[in-house]
């Protein structure tokens, strides 16, 4: 059974930042992909940033316009733990924040939030003025 268990969300000024962390069991983050969505009151969950592994070291990471050059993505194997590093936060990025993982090794758009079998219960990252 695939578990999901994202934190360090919290509540920060603009121009802060937060790291959050996945946590998986059950599933392997060394191959196939992974992504970070978010859903704000109101709106529809989006993707945030995505990472494909092809299991043989190689990775690939895609971003929503939003937040290139301010979120980084990135992966611990040997943890099986997903990160998120979310700096210069401006009060749009205020959202529950979700860990999301694809069934399939193969295929899927890193955006698509349908392409993910398995989500956490996220975690509220609340950024004020």
């Amino acid at each position: 059974q695939v578990q999901l268990v994202e934190s360090g969300g919290g509540s920060v000024q603009a121009g802060g930042s937060l790291r959050l962390s996945c946590a998986a069991s059950g599933y392997t983050f060394s191959q196939g992909r992974v992504a970070w969505f978010r859903q704000a009151p109101g709106k529809e969950r989006e993707g945030v940033a995505g990472v494909y592994s092809d299991g043989l070291g190689g990775q690939s990471t895609n971003y929503a316009d939003s937040v290139k050059g301010r979120f980084t993505i990135s992966q611990d194997n040997a943890k099986n733990t997903l990160y998120l590093q979310m700096n210069s936060l401006k009060p749009e990025d205020t959202a529950v924040y979700y860990c999301a993982a694809r069934a399939a090794v193969y295929g899927g758009r890193w955006f698509a939030r349908t392409d993910y079998n398995y989500w956490g219960q996220g975690t509220q990252v609340t950024v004020s003025s």
